[in-house]
């Protein structure tokens, strides 16, 4: 490239590259930035990073300049096939600097392909590919070629990057989500439900609305599992878990606080319409080892059967209990105080 008016030495843009990753905001403000480092450098009629997904068999179009919409879909369907330049680049671990080419208006050009490789363990990993296109008669020199394989370098340490901090982020996720679900049903724990139940209650008294607390009992549940064993258990209350789930509104909470007991908190009046709508869906379930599924369920609201967490949980515990003294399937209600 020594006729087109470039430094003597690419080289000399690699500060420029490191500052694009470095002062980036996000994976792809840094690939852009090398891109456009790489442009400004190397004057490539195109180019592109296409980063492997963990989640797809083809590379997926990360970056690209010189391109418009269209061409960028027709990249990222040609790089699907294995013999693309690209693809090769990534699965092969091997760069190419002068592979010469057609495009399809006809046109010849020289690309260069370069895989993007990290090292764990001291083991190298592809995880994508790097690559620019000029129109051809085109030479690459070698100050080019050394310049090209620490931009690819600076890019796969991006993507490694953004990937170490993904990953990062979804195991704080998970562990937060542990923390606040019950691991067998994926419904919210006793912890949360208290903390819910607390917040709700707070909210009503401020706003002069109600709150239901229903609670449910799984008929016969030790049954279940002395005949089925704990397999059987443990799949109806997978089963019945998943009811109040896909049963309840979108205000509404529903977790598991014992061993085959559940909360729903209602916002509202609404608790007995959810709970018939719950105790119906669950009495649709197929039978589990030979055992029809079925809860009784004991309702209070507040603030009519109690005016804190405490007094409304033992209001909704004295109906669970008369539900289940009325036989399987049963729905009681707190009873009215008698006045004076």
């Amino acid at each position: 490239m020594a006729d087109d008016g470039l430094s003597s030495d690419p080289r000399a843009s690699l500060p420029a590259a490191i500052a694009a990753v470095t002062h980036a905001s996000d994976l792809d403000a840094a690939l852009a930035g090398l891109l456009a480092v790489a442009a400004e450098t190397f004057h490539p009629a195109m180019g592109a990073i296409l980063i492997a997904d963990p989640d797809r068999a083809s590379l997926v179009l990360a970056s690209s300049i010189g391109m418009d919409a269209e061409s960028d879909a027709r990249l990222a369907g040609e790089a699907a096939d294995p013999a693309h330049p690209f693809a090769e680049a990534a699965r092969d671990r091997v760069a190419t600097f002068d592979r010469q080419a057609t495009t399809p208006s006809g046109d010849d050009f020289v690309g260069a392909y370069l895989p993007l490789l990290i090292s764990n363990g001291g083991v190298e990993t592809g995880i994508g590919s790097i690559g620019f296109g000029w129109p051809a008669p085109h030479d690459v020199t070698d100050a080019e070629r050394e310049t090209l394989t620490a931009i690819a370098g600076l890019a796969a340490l991006v993507v490694d990057r953004a990937r170490v901090a993904s990953t990062a982020a979804e195991r704080s996720e998970w562990f937060e989500r542990m923390a606040h679900s019950d691991p067998l049903t994926g419904l919210a724990n006793e912890r949360t439900i208290a903390r819910v139940l607390e917040l709700e209650l707070v909210r009503a008294g401020r706003q002069g609305s109600e709150v239901s607390l229903a609670m449910f009992d799984i008929d016969d549940f030790q049954a279940t599992n002395r005949e089925g064993g704990n397999a059987a258990g443990d799949d109806v209350l997978r089963r019945v878990a998943a009811v109040l789930a896909e049963s309840v509104r979108l205000v509404d909470t529903v977790g598991r606080v014992g061993g085959d007991e559940f909360v729903l908190i209602a916002p509202g009046s609404a608790g007995v319409t959810v709970a018939n709508r719950v105790k119906a869906g669950i009495a649709a379930l197929p039978a589990v080892a030979g055992r029809d599924v079925s809860v009784s369920a004991g309702i209070a609201r507040f603030p009519t059967d109690g005016t804190d967490t405490d007094s409304l949980i033992a209001a909704a515990t004295a109906a669970l209990a008369r539900a289940r003294a009325e036989g399987r399937g049963s729905i009681a209600e707190t009873e009215a105080v008698p006045e004076g």
